[in-house]
């Protein structure tokens, strides 16, 4: 009368051992390239308005102000904006702009993006500043929240970042890459979790990862294969810029 009992048991085991496992295997490991080790905002950037400010306050009433105007329309685009990835400018890039046509770009694009959370995350800690919707009880989100420190925005800062990149890769559409960069930056306060110097700052801090970035062999080597990838597949040719 055990043994069913025992088999039952240790295949349960095993399932659960084998879910666990699969789990890990699914998860990926981020791999930026570069850290808060090599980047110091706190000597880059001013400390956040305190709470109480008149600036805070200032701000308070534009998300305000945002939130009592916002669409319908405006509120969809800033949820689907709330997702971090490159694939938020296919509206500027065409149809032609798709994950599976560009798998080195994709893979390029995804160690960008990690790079931006392994700056500024510890610096969020570090600052603390409570999300709009915390310090006040009037603002009404729309996005998914987020319990860590508004200052500076990540997604700003990654929104920034990417655009740069991109329209560096891409330099005929420079001005609807970093238009739509900014919109996607903007659509933070429109969803009611950041404050306008949150996105500035994360303006500031995509710009200078972006510098920083360039100065790296890996991430040049990389960017070279993942541009030469993305004008093959969108037929723009090669980048005169290259040939000067």
């Amino acid at each position: 009368m055990k043994v069913p009992f025992m088999r039952k048991l240790i295949a349960s085991i095993l399932l659960v051992s084998f879910v666990a496992c699969s789990a890990s295997v699914q998860a990926r490991e981020e791999n930026p390239f570069i850290t808060s080790k090599e980047i110091d905002l706190v000597k880059l950037l001013p400390p956040p308005p305190a709470n109480d400010s008149p600036q805070t306050k200032a701000e308070l009433s534009e998300i305000l102000a945002l939130q009592a105007a916002r669409t319908p329309a405006m509120v969809a685009r800033s949820q689907a904006d709330a997702t971090e990835d490159i694939w938020r400018f296919a509206d500027v890039m065409g149809v032609k702009f798709k994950r599976d046509q560009l798998p080195l770009f994709a893979q390029f694009f995804q160690r960008v993006v990690d790079s931006e959370g392994a700056v500024v995350d510890t610096y969020k800690d570090i600052w603390k500043r409570p999300r709009p919707f915390i310090y006040s009880e009037l603002v009404k989100p729309v996005v998914k929240l987020s319990r860590s420190g508004a200052y500076p925005s990540g997604h700003a800062t990654a929104g920034t970042l990417m655009g740069i990149v991109l329209s560096n890769m891409v330099p005929e559409k420079r001005a609807e890459i970093m238009a739509r960069a900014a919109e996607y930056a903007n659509n933070r306060i429109i969803g009611g979790v950041h404050y306008r110097s949150d996105i500035e700052t994360g303006r500031i801090t995509g710009t200078v990862i972006a510098a920083r970035l360039q100065t790296r062999d890996d991430f040049n080597t990389a960017f070279d294969a993942a541009k030469k990838e993305l004008r093959g597949v969108l037929e723009l040719g090669p980048d005169p810029a290259d040939s000067m």
